[in-house]
């Protein structure tokens, strides 16, 4: 019996040799790639633009969600363009590499650098997509802006550098122009791109 299923097997094996398709084991999808979700920001903008995060070592502080057990983290984790983590098996790498603490899956999730865009003034009290992450096993479900964001006057060269959104809302003063600028009702939400 135990030939049998052997014998079945090495047959198999043989007839399939010529139409074998690639199989990866713990990528979503079966693919070397992950699911890409954008975070889509809004704001009122007042006589301010082209706000953005600042710098490569700008922290992205999200919650994340294991797509295989859906235990979502309690605390704020934070990534950044910095960061560069091997992943398992020598497949690259991502901001963040970490295991989930209830069914110990390896997720992993990576900043686009090429997908970071400003949010400007004609983006005024409207989602637009600010940012993509690539992310492997998880899922972004939520964003809390902190400090570390820039923007400029609106009608002047004015720069307004580390901005900090953590309370949703920033005022300042456009000396050049002569008027209050400010930030309000900050939100957000996550799209599947």
């Amino acid at each position: 019996m135990a030939g049998d299923s052997e014998t079945h097997l090495k047959d198999r094996t043989e007839n399939e040799h010529n139409t074998r398709q690639p199989f990866l084991i713990g990528v979503a999808g079966g693919t070397a790639s992950g699911k890409k979700f954008g975070l889509q920001f809004k704001a009122t903008l007042e006589n301010v633009t082209s706000l953005r995060p600042e710098g490569d070592d700008f922290r992205w502080y999200l919650k994340l969600k294991c797509g295989n057990c859906g235990e979502v983290s309690d605390k704020w984790q934070y990534i950044t363009l910095l960061d560069s983590m091997p992943l398992k098996g020598g497949r690259g790498s991502a901001s963040m590499v970490q295991k989930c603490k209830l069914c110990f899956r390896e997720n992993s999730i990576d900043i686009l650098r090429d997908t970071i865009t400003p949010y400007n003034a004609e983006d005024s009290e409207r989602f637009k997509t600010i940012v993509q992450f690539e992310c492997r096993g998880l899922e972004p479900v939520d964003f809390q802006p902190m400090a570390g964001f820039a923007a400029g006057g609106a009608e002047t060269s004015t720069q307004f550098p580390e901005i900090n959104l953590q309370e949703k809302d920033w005022t300042d003063y456009d000396e050049k122009a002569s008027e209050s600028v400010g930030i309000y009702e900050v939100t957000h939400q996550f799209i599947k791109c």
